[in-house]
């Protein structure tokens, strides 16, 4: 019997895969500049793992200086109208916090698409690409019994696994220098009925709950008085208590921490405790068992929480992410690389598209430990680092861009995902109206464009202005 699959050809200026941080900063930015922008999900939905529970990090610098705004503090700024943000409040740990409602976020994104433009094309798989000569000339989707086949005058690879620039044949890197290990995935799920003032109690009698390892280098301050004092924050630790518990037994998950969100809505909690470990983000059959995995762990660690953690007595189950939440898969080789060295020393070249600032935090892929140092202050993210070297009119944005692994444990935080996207949206908008490839594009230009948006992109732009407590 002949097959019923059905293809079509469609054509855009610009076009966005993957929903994510990244990707939504991509597309916002190039409608918003006046390109013709289709952005394309597997999900019913954007946002990616802004939508999951977690927090956003890093609006600020260790020093409380705010480094990044534009795009980002827009939807930041809608949340918090909205009742599902409390703005930006220093951490000793990350930086800063951002705390968020994932349900919100996900109408606030629909709203800002719509406000700009930006035409979504959501539950497709990308299935393949078509490549001449070393340019990409389209991409092939397929979703309810039909195969899309999208032509453009650029394309963003938002995937975060750089699945599109994989499939083109783009040279990638994965994993550590080291061992080739890659941080481990988690599956983010939420619960109800948390006493947060019983815990806060537990952890003014037990302060060497909140100590960490030599391995999580932090700065003073991180104390239960700090987090008792804002519903916006993120706890970390428990770590004397994972230990005694995983050497009785007791402990279904392999890492030594316990995290939360606290989330907007009083008594609700989002958990990211789960790890999987040895895991290749980039497989089906990877993704089939992280899943798996994952959804066993999560009735034994609430039921060992409840056991064992005072304020934990009477949580129960509200909901689970609908995907788990990838940490690190493939990073693709572009025109320029950002390297430890720029990151630990501050570089900011003229080229800077986004400023990065979040600690250095890698979680190892095969144990329970997780590295974290510490940043002295932002560095920068350039244009270069977001054009595929060997892929023609193929740009990066979210995660996937050119980094080495210790930035990446730095540049994958969503804040500075958007940051980067909103830079590569507008640089794709120009190429499309000036009819170049991107990596003509006159940098000045997309730093003006940024600019006038109320992006940060030097120490100048920082100046002494420190961000929003709470």
């Amino acid at each position: 019997m002949e097959s019923q699959l059905q293809r079509e050809v469609i054509r855009t200026q610009v076009l966005v895969l993957g929903g994510g941080a990244g990707g939504v900063g991509a597309a916002i930015a190039a409608a918003r500049e006046g390109a013709q922008t289709m952005i394309v999900d597997r999900q019913g939905f954007l946002g990616g793992n802004m939508t999951i529970g977690l927090p956003l990090l890093a609006f600020l610098d260790a020093q409380g200086r705010q480094v990044t705004r534009g795009l980002p503090q827009e939807i930041v700024d809608r949340l918090t109208l909205l009742g599902g943000s409390f703005g930006h409040r220093e951490c000793p740990l990350h930086n800063s916090t951002t705390v968020i409602d994932p349900s919100l976020m996900k109408i606030v994104i629909f709203e800002k698409i719509k406000q700009y433009g930006v035409q979504p094309l959501l539950h497709c798989e990308i299935i393949g690409t078509n490549v001449e000569d070393g340019e990409l000339k389209s991409v092939l989707l397929k979703g309810k019994g039909r195969e899309i086949e999208v032509f453009a005058d650029v394309f963003i690879d938002a995937t975060g696994d750089g699945d599109v620039a994989y499939m083109a044949g783009a040279s990638f890197e994965k994993g550590q220098y080291a061992n080739g290990e890659t941080q481990p995935p988690t599956l983010m799920f939420t619960v109800g009925g948390f006493d947060l003032e019983r815990f806060m109690d537990f952890l003014g009698e037990h302060p060497e709950e909140l100590r960490h390892g030599s391995s999580m280098k932090i700065r003073p301050g991180y104390t239960a008085e700090f987090l008792r004092a804002s519903e916006n924050h993120v706890f970390v630790g428990l770590k004397n208590t994972v230990s005694r518990l995983r050497q009785e037994g007791k402990c279904p998950i392999s890492r030594d921490t316990i995290i939360y969100i606290n989330l907007p809505r009083e008594g609700y909690i989002a958990l990211n405790c789960i790890r999987i470990l040895n895991f290749d983000g980039t497989k089906v059959e990877e993704l089939s068992r992280g899943e798996i995995e994952s959804h066993l762990q999560i009735l034994p660690l609430i039921d060992m929480l409840r056991e064992h953690i005072p304020g934990f007595e009477h949580i129960y189950l509200s909901s689970i992410a609908p995907f788990l939440g990838i940490r690190e898969t493939r990073r693709i080789i572009g025109k320029q690389m950002i390297r430890e060295e720029a990151a630990v020393n501050g570089i900011i070249p003229d080229d800077t598209i986004a400023l990065g600032s979040y600690i250095i935090d890698i979680h190892s892929g095969s144990g329970d430990s997780t590295v974290i140092r510490s940043l002295a202050g932002p560095y920068g993210i350039t244009y270069g680092a977001t054009i595929a070297k060997d892929v023609k009119r193929l740009m990066l944005s979210g995660r996937c861009i050119s980094v080495d692994p210790v930035v990446f444990g730095s540049s994958r935080v969503m804040p500075t995902c958007m940051a980067v996207g909103e830079g590569v949206g507008i640089g794709a908008a120009l190429a499309v109206k000036q009819q170049i490839p991107p990596e003509d594009v006159d940098v000045r230009i997309i730093r003006q464009k940024l600019r006038e948006h109320g992006a940060i992109l030097s120490l100048e732009d920082v100046g002494e202005t420190s961000g929003t407590t709470s």
